[in-house]
């Protein structure tokens, strides 16, 4: 039998140096090793506001079916994932819902939005689900892996295979194909991963990869002894273009472990500086 893992995270949002307020909402809630994160969506029409109504709805609904696991789902039963990872996605369903409901009472709000990103680590099992772009990744043996596939217009012209130039990329890259809020319903990615000691999980808005290459992200993760605050802080450099939301959570990484000694010793290589601007 695995021996339980494990979980350190840290956390950190910022305005960037562009919008005047924060319209990330993010949450972390211990007991049930969950981490939600949500980007709002709308400027004037408060997209915070839908942000925040989307990172307490999953919040709440995950508590109260940890309570009550009769309490009703929304949406289709999935029959591979577990049953946390279908609470996870009814989560995002009442969700969407709930913004809906609010921007109809609330004439001045509608046209708000919001990405949603949920994870939840129970054993070695990872359970994901997300709406939009914001993004999750896993690092491991030094691989930084993209665990998520963007609702967005440019990612679905590249996945269609079309090519985009660099000024359709500027105007197309903030588009998204599906959002919280945007429609009645809304289509929810749900996915399970394995989680081992050593890993790191990276939960983060666009405002980190629209400005920082993921091979520099991989290099800060690798490098940095406080890389949630050296990732936003590049963001920032290059730019600030958008807020900023990085959620780190650190698995199973004892003291003594070879991933430990690994990441001590690029810490102290004079090589392991961050990489500079592009």
């Amino acid at each position: 039998m695995r021996s339980p893992l494990r979980i350190d995270v840290s956390v950190r949002s910022d305005v960037g140096r562009v919008r005047k307020n924060n319209e990330d909402s993010y949450r972390v809630v211990p007991q049930l090793n969950l981490f939600v994160l949500s980007d709002g969506i709308g400027g004037e029409a408060h997209g915070e506001i839908a942000s925040a109504i989307a990172v307490e709805t999953v919040v709440a609904h995950c508590l109260e079916g940890e309570i009550d696991p009769s309490a009703p789902l929304l949406g289709e039963m999935r029959r591979g994932p577990s049953s946390k990872t279908n609470r996870l996605a009814s989560a995002v369903y009442l969700a969407n819902r709930k913004i809906r409901e609010w921007a109809d009472s609330n004439p001045a709000h509608r046209g708000m939005g919001a990405t949603i990103l949920a994870a939840r680590i129970d054993g070695h099992r990872l359970s994901l689900v997300h709406v939009g772009d914001s993004r999750a990744y896993l690092l491991r043996a030094g691989v930084l892996e993209q665990l998520t596939s963007d609702h967005s217009l440019v990612a679905e012209l590249a996945r269609q295979g079309s090519i985009i130039d660099e000024a359709d990329f500027s105007e197309t890259q903030s588009v998204l194909s599906r959002a919280l809020g945007a429609e009645e319903e809304v289509e929810v990615d749900a996915d399970e991963h394995t989680v081992l000691e050593g890993d790191v999980l990276l939960l983060c808005s666009d405002g980190l990869t629209r400005m920082v290459r993921d091979a520099e992200i991989t290099h800060t993760l690798l490098t940095q002894r406080e890389p949630a605050d050296r990732l936003v802080a590049l963001a920032n450099q290059y730019g600030g273009a958008d807020n900023i939301t990085v959620v780190l959570v650190r698995v199973g990484c004892d003291s003594g472990g070879l991933v430990a000694r690994l990441c001590r010793w690029a810490a102290r290589s004079p090589d392991a500086t961050p990489l500079g601007g592009s």
